[in-house]
């Protein structure tokens, strides 16, 4: 007895894997079904094949409109059935989506991060003011922190001031300016742990009450 072995490579590609290739032959035999009642109605029974063989997909909203969308995109959009739904055409599976923009980085000193561009731009649209010569140092706080998470080792405060006039494009000039930003032991100083205090007083009343 002779058997003629079927292989994968040589069927027909599946739209879509995961409901297998019964699945398929079940939407090639609808498709060819003489009336469109016996296609209803045997359309209707292959979606509730498929929602029991994806059952991850009950809680998605529009549940039975993504079967359907599916039936079709299975059937190469050659079924004529009638959808409870407006179906997803061919078009629209091929088009291509519109490109996103890239993301802008700061400049050149990309170690420095987006936000800093973001919080040097909000500072020029600030009044002149104590407010302003706070943020203004808090922004050249911020840029040698993230400058020493780059160099490990040190940094001039005049490179941090030269880099902030440049980035504000010279509306910020700390330049000539007596400021003295935070050391490196400050910008890394760690904040104390409350909770050591507490399990200290814990332990103490603990042995109080032991004698």
């Amino acid at each position: 007895m002779n058997y003629v072995l079927e292989y994968n490579s040589e069927r027909e590609d599946l739209k879509i894997p995961e409901y297998g290739r019964n699945v398929k032959k079940l939407v090639d035999h609808c498709r060819e079904l003489p009336t469109k009642e016996e296609r209803n109605k045997m359309a209707q029974a292959i979606i509730e094949v498929m929602g029991n063989m994806q059952p991850h997909l009950r809680d998605v909203p529009d549940f039975q409109h993504k079967l359907w969308d599916q039936l079709f995109i299975i059937a190469n959009f050659d079924l004529d059935v009638d959808a409870p739904y407006e179906v997803i055409t061919k078009e629209e599976i091929q088009t291509k989506p519109a490109k996103l923009p890239y993301p802008k980085t700061a400049s050149k000193y990309k170690f420095y991060g987006n936000n800093i561009q973001t919080m040097i731009d909000e500072a020029n649209k600030w009044e002149d003011g104590d407010d302003k010569e706070q943020l203004k140092f808090t922004i050249a706080n911020h840029m040698k922190k993230c400058f020493l998470n780059w160099n490990k080792d040190t940094v001039d405060d005049k490179i941090i001031f030269r880099h902030l006039h440049e980035l504000s494009n010279g509306k910020i000039d700390l330049r000539d300016s007596d400021i003295e930003l935070s050391s490196r032991e400050v910008l890394y100083k760690k904040k104390p742990n409350n909770n050591n205090g507490k399990n200290k007083n814990h332990r103490k009343n603990k042995n109080r009450k032991n004698r």
